[in-house]
């Protein structure tokens, strides 16, 4: 067990395993350092794998602030985690909230970035739908509050994009389950409410993503339904991107399908490596 201190003395808990070049883990709204296990097993073989507990996640600190949460800080906290494993560049893959922040990290130090794995990045990000969604996020912090995350994981554990989870893997689901029950209610609350319901649309950044010259893929579930159009927008605006959408899978993509996330991470990652993951050709790009 390792810790980070960010610049506002926030400690974050992170473990490593392996050798080789570094791959850095971000894990979504529902998850935490462990939600990795699966690619933390398989990379960790040929690379040094971190993943982390983002703030507001035990082990790592809880600050009970919800000014100490944002989109921006999520960046930050990666950079904090690098830094602290005495890591210059990393391969960034993150899930969901993690994706979003994966994305950010690319925009705000690509220097710091081998590549950018984005997978179920899409939550709010429409806008004719952004702030029904922004509102149903404080209706989770507030859920939070009251209930307290063991009784809320109960059903947020069963949302539309969770079943295929619990329906593929009953076991692995019920773990899921079980860790999201383990959550700190204020940390959860408190991520809901600066992070999830404050964070920019992908939308926004059009201009920045086309000038973004680190390599991405994006991985998308087909049935993760507010994550398909955005995943399109980043194939068609980030020069060196990729799109793979998954067959009958939702939004918890690394554990749903571990064996296709893994071959095609390998396969990305190794296509970056050898210098062969390049922007997209402009022959292929129609005029219509």
């Amino acid at each position: 067990m390792s810790w980070a201190t960010t610049q506002d003395n926030v400690r974050l808990h992170y473990e490593e395993a392996g050798t080789g070049t570094p791959i850095v883990f971000v894990h979504e709204f529902a998850g935490d350092w462990r939600a990795w296990e699966p690619q933390m097993r398989h990379f960790a073989r040929r690379h040094r794998c971190i993943t982390y507990s983002a703030r507001g996640y035990p082990p790592s600190e809880i600050p009970k602030d919800v000014s100490a949460y944002s989109q921006a800080q999520a960046v930050q906290d990666i950079l904090c985690v690098m830094d602290a494993a005495g890591i210059a560049r990393a391969h960034i893959v993150g899930l969901s909230m993690g994706g979003f922040a994966t994305i950010h990290f690319g925009l705000t130090a690509p220097e710091r970035a081998l590549s950018l794995t984005v997978a179920g990045a899409g939550y709010a990000t429409e806008k004719s739908t952004q702030e029904h969604y922004r509102a149903l996020s404080r209706e989770t912090a507030q859920k939070f509050d009251t209930i307290g995350a063991k009784e809320l994981a109960k059903t947020y554990a069963l949302g539309t994009t969770r079943v295929q989870l619990q329906n593929k893997d009953p076991r692995g689901w019920q773990e899921f389950a079980t860790h999201l029950g383990e959550h700190d209610s204020l940390g959860s609350a408190n991520t809901m409410r600066g992070v999830q319901a404050s964070r920019p649309s992908i939308y926004d950044f059009e201009k920045e993503l086309r000038a973004l010259k680190v390599p991405m893929l994006v991985i998308n579930g087909d049935e993760d339904d507010q994550c398909i159009q955005p995943g399109i927008f980043l194939k068609k605006n980030v020069p060196a991107c990729g799109l793979l959408m998954l067959p009958k899978t939702g939004h918890t993509i690394n554990l749903e399908e571990p064996d296709w996330f893994n071959m095609f991470l390998a396969n990305f990652i190794a296509s970056v490596e050898a210098g062969r993951w390049t922007d997209r050709d402009p022959r292929s790009v129609s005029a219509h």
